[in-house]
């Protein structure tokens, strides 16, 4: 993975978040993640789950969580094979819960409520845009910092105005904001939320307890609020545009007849501050 102008402990850090991130963001391996939050299971029971995943989706995606060391594969004989989390991937579901708690606070609502599983995938495709960690990173740690100055830090061997793509994105998503051209950077009071997620998210990658997010040398510094004077920033919405083209299967089951990983009670444990009342499955917009 490419390094960035910051100290190497920072910068291994930010890779290790980088990696986490695109381990868990394919489509679809929030959803398989979550299915298999139960004992053991067979393939079988593992696609009744995911009635919208093609068997020719679904395998090739459970092994690619196989080689990530989130799933475990057992072969109890030659007609019996089970898969089941591993350690380090029920470890992951503390990480997505604090995911769906900032965005529950974040984003935008549509007209139908979204599931919590649904809010995960959205986030997921905000913080994996191309340099998003890095940039959040830098902003977080120097407050505010002109593009120039970024585009050292996080692209040094590129050219400074290769900058202003991921930049202008980060804008559009609603995590950075500035005053206006040639003004500088810092952190929307949305991205500055995120300091539980990315702190959750690096103690997972670097192995480290979850009760330590709270200890990250960066993240886990009080939240500091963007500035909202009139006339001193641009003007950002109070909750974060939903990505786009996004597309959900339509799964509709009472809640009484869903299994526990559909319903909301696997994130009462959340490490964020509330618990998440969306259902994981339900209200989903295709």
């Amino acid at each position: 993975m490419a390094t960035t102008g910051l100290p190497p402990a920072v910068d291994a850090d930010v890779a290790r978040v980088t990696e986490a991130l695109h381990m868990i963001t394919p489509r679809w391996n929030v959803r398989i993640l979550l299915a298999l939050n139960e004992p053991p299971q067979r393939y079988t029971q593992i696609a009744n789950k995911l009635p919208y995943l093609h068997s020719g989706q679904l395998h090739p995606k459970i092994r690619s969580l196989c080689d990530a060391g989130l799933i475990e594969r057992t072969e109890h004989s030659a007609h019996h094979v089970t898969y089941g989390l591993t350690q380090r991937g029920r470890q992951l579901l503390p990480v997505l819960a604090a995911i769906a708690a900032w965005a529950e606070e974040h984003l935008e609502q549509p007209e139908q409520s979204l599931s919590a599983i649904e809010q995960i995938e959205d986030s997921l495709t905000l913080l994996t845009r191309r340099q998003a960690p890095a940039i959040l990173w830098v902003l977080k740690a120097r407050h505010e910092v002109s593009a120039r100055a970024l585009a050292r830090i996080v692209i040094p061997d590129g050219y400074w105005t290769s900058i202003y793509p991921p930049l202008r994105q980060l804008m559009d998503d609603g995590l950075v904001v500035t005053a206006g051209k040639g003004q500088p950077y810092r952190l929307s009071p949305g991205g500055d939320g995120l300091g539980h997620v990315f702190g959750a998210l690096s103690m997972w990658a670097a192995g480290r307890p979850m009760d330590h997010a709270a200890r990250h040398p960066l993240w886990g510094r009080p939240d500091r609020r963007a500035m909202t004077a009139p006339g001193t920033w641009v003007s950002h919405p109070s909750r974060l545009p939903v990505p786009s083209a996004r597309q959900a299967p339509a799964v509709q089951t009472h809640p009484a007849h869903r299994p526990a990983w559909q319903n909301g009670d696997l994130f009462s444990h959340a490490t964020a501050a509330r618990p998440i009342p969306a259902l994981l499955a339900g209200g989903v917009r295709r």
